[in-house]
């Protein structure tokens, strides 16, 4: 008897992660932020699967019953076996159905589930290493509830995507057993990549001659690593997020990924321009109140031309280029110096690192700020008051003005020394806002002292190393990351190892130019879609084809130039910046993950889209989310073009194009382009790399080793190529890109 036909057209879609309703990292950002387009694309079809954190569950998802009656069955069957589970809607944008496995209820089977992983796959499982452990409660009950759940339905088909090799290891064991579920997984960075790295070792240069397993077991790592290279090597459709994270897990996994999808974010578009220069606006007053308090006693420097540069992240000193960063601030701070340079630089490194406490300076800088600030309101109120009552008394034919004595009281005068009095300091501000658990030995601490940035009145850049996460209940520096980051003139990461950045990209949306590397995701991402990235406000340093004094070289000559403009041409590059976000939006990414998954069910069901003779059937047809392209040519200040405006167009564009002559210019005929505008007005046009996105990540084409299906002939792989990759020309017709470039 014949297997009964699943149903492509209208499949089910599980995605498995460790941080599902679950903040640990970036990938909870990655899930949370592409939920609303995969739930445009599914509906009810979509379920997100999890681990349940009773600490954070509670305020995250909302219970509910299943209606899918196969789902209700095997979440009924499995809680009889004594599985503890949370069913329902995970509450952020999208609303999907989240179900969430307490693998705390499963520990009595762990030791046998590590003799079933041995026997099945060869991996070795340590005693003691806890997050294994829930590695493998996790990976093998998604593994019973996906079997059982097709066992149940028999008339749909499945697609399991997993992110992580925590969520991993349902993945050899779904195929060991033969279970009808088309997997794909995608690796955001390779367990081994990320302990090489930070153990200071060449590793782009050297990256083909590892031995893989040798330097696994020589970190400790190896069952881990086994865990992931089996995920690797067992799902129908294997991803990364950056092409350079592709050419590290061809190397280090043994195999070539069959595509690349980027991470990309939830773009809120401002409905007037000038609506996110503002947010910068406020928030940069909010970064100036802690920089008064702070550098209080040694305050000489003008607010006026001060710039906040700042580095965040997870704290891996190499990884992510802080030891780079503080290099090129030294350097940075010598060349202002030289050049008598009357800006000043408030550099903040935001890494949370292990403390004991928020050091006196910095919680007393804040309090005598306020208590001043208070005193001047006070004495401020008495003299309007003063003012008023002089006024008021006055005859209209004789009125006279009241001297300084009569508004200022004696009582004011001793209470404002006083407060003026107590912002004398002998110490320099501090260089960190918190007491370090290990003062001696911080890396971060240490290259600052190596290099002597002590926030002398005479340096030109300050550092502020902030070793917590930003929130706004902070007593010192009470800014949410966000806010933090409006606030602030340039974001800089210079990381040698960063699979995709999340970081720059953020500034990238929020209108903030940022500095990053062609070693992470992000800056490749940006180097294949720009052709003068530099130009957008996306600077990006090369660190793979020159040596570490090039790239620090390059990095403080592009923070160099970044203090040597005006305000008007940084507003203009913020403009410019801003612009780029449409390029990050779930909406233009999301496409890329549909075609993996297409990818994936034709590989499993090859007879569900080929006819007997090796013909696509006609009654299928490629759905997938409507594609937002972005506007590669937008209007310029210069000349008037068709097509939307984006924000920071429109200024420009009327003053410079109708050289108005109203009371705004106070009647001055507005002139020819001088040297200066032409430097700070936008490059025209925003030129796009012609090679479109769609073909540099297309499946099993030109993406990093276009990946081959054993169980598909060549002509099989062209079909699912040509079905996946419409990309619309600007006349809207469709052109298939790769078919025929293949050979």
């Amino acid at each position: 008897m014949a297997e009964p036909k699943r149903d492509v057209r209208n499949h089910i879609l599980f995605e498995s992660a460790w941080e599902v309703a679950n903040k640990v990292g970036g990938i909870y950002t990655v899930i949370k932020t592409k939920v609303p387009v995969t739930v445009q694309e599914y509906g009810d079809r979509y379920c997100l699967i999890g681990p349940l954190s009773y600490k954070t569950a509670p305020m995250e998802v909302e219970a509910e019953e299943p209606s899918d009656p196969h789902l209700a069955a095997t979440l009924d069957s499995m809680r009889s076996a004594g599985v503890k589970l949370l069913y329902g809607r995970w509450l952020i944008e999208g609303a999907p159905h989240v179900l969430l496995f307490d693998t705390g209820s499963q520990y009595s089977r762990l030791d046998e589930w590590k003799g079933d992983l041995w026997n099945l796959a060869g991996i070795p499982t340590p005693p003691n290493d806890h997050e294994t452990n829930e590695t493998i409660v996790f990976g093998y009950i998604v593994a019973w509830f996906l079997g059982d759940y097709v066992a149940r339905n028999m008339d749909t088909a499945v697609v399991a995507h997993f992110h992580e090799w925590q969520a991993g290891l349902a993945i050899p064991l779904l195929r060991k057993r033969h279970v009808d579920v088309t997997t794909v997984f995608t690796t955001h960075a390779t367990l081994l990549g990320r302990y090489l790295c930070a153990g200071s070792v060449d590793f782009y240069n050297n990256l083909q001659y590892f031995d893989v397993d040798h330097e696994a077991g020589k970190r400790g790592i190896y069952h881990r690593y086994c865990i992931e290279r089996s995920a690797t090597h067992c799902a129908d459709v294997f991803t990364t997020v950056s092409h350079i994270t592709a050419y590290e897990s061809e190397h280090l996994l043994k195999r070539k990924p069959d595509g690349v999808l980027p991470n990309g974010l939830n773009v809120v578009k401002f409905q007037a321009m000038h609506e996110f220069q503002n947010l910068h606006q406020t928030a940069k007053a909010k970064i100036n109140e802690f920089v008064r308090g702070h550098f209080y006693g040694h305050y000489d420097f003008d607010l006026e031309n001060t710039l906040y540069m700042f580095t965040a992240g997870r704290y891996e000193y190499r990884n992510k280029g802080v030891d780079m960063f503080i290099e090129s601030l030294a350097r940075l701070n010598f060349r202002l110096k030289k050049a008598n340079s009357k800006m000043t630089v408030v550099a903040f490194i935001i890494m949370p690192a292990s403390t004991h406490s928020y050091t006196i300076d910095a919680l007393k800088g804040q309090a005598v700020t306020k208590q001043l600030k208070d005193t001047v309101t006070e004495i401020q109120n008495r003299i309007g008051a003063r003012l008023f009552e002089h006024a008021i008394r006055s005859n209209g034919e004789s009125a006279s003005l009241p001297t300084a004595d009569d508004l200022l009281s004696d009582e004011d005068k001793v209470l404002l020394k006083r407060r003026i009095f107590a912002l004398k300091r002998n110490a320099l501000p501090p260089v960190t806002t918190h007491n370090m658990a290990d003062d001696s030995t911080d890396p971060i601490l240490n290259q600052i002292r190596r290099v002597q940035l002590f926030n002398h009145s005479s340096d030109r850049v300050k550092i502020v190393f902030h070793p917590d996460f930003l929130n706004s209940n902070n007593p010192i520096l009470g800014l949410d990351y966000e806010e933090f980051v409006r606030g602030c003139h340039l974001g800089v990461f210079p990381s040698y190892y960063e699979p995709w950045g999340y970081t720059p990209a953020e500034c990238t949306v929020m209108g903030i130019p940022s500095v990053t590397t062609n070693l992470s995701g992000f800056g490749c991402f940006m180097q294949d879609l720009i052709e003068r990235p530099a130009d957008e406000g996306c600077y990006i340093i090369d660190r793979r084809s020159q040596s570490v004094e090039d790239s620090v070289t390059q990095l403080t000559e592009n923070m160099f130039t970044f203090c040597a403009k005006t305000r008007r041409q940084r507003i203009n590059q913020r403009n410019r910046v801003e612009r780029l976000s449409p390029l990050l939006d779930w909406k233009n990414l999301g496409i890329e993950y549909s075609k993996a998954r297409q990818l994936a069910l034709r590989r499993a069901y090859p007879d569900a889209f080929y006819g007997a003779n090796g013909e696509e059937e006609e009654e299928f047809e490629f759905q997938a989310m409507e594609r937002m392209n972005p506007n590669s040519v937008p209007p310029s200040p210069r000349f008037r073009m068709t097509g939307i405006a984006t924000p920071g167009d429109m200024g420009t564009l009327t003053e410079e194009m109708q050289a108005l002559n109203t009371s705004d210019y106070r009647g001055t005929h507005w002139g020819g382009v001088t040297e200066e505008d032409e430097e700070e007005g936008y490059p025209f046009p925003l030129v796009m790399k012609v090679r479109s996105r769609a073909s540099s990540i297309l499946s099993g084409a030109s993406t990093p080793g276009g990946g081959r299906s054993k169980s598909l002939s060549e002509h099989d792989l062209r079909k699912a190529d040509a079905a996946l990759s419409h990309v619309y020309q600007e006349d809207g017709v469709p052109v298939t890109n790769g078919v025929n470039g293949r050979h």
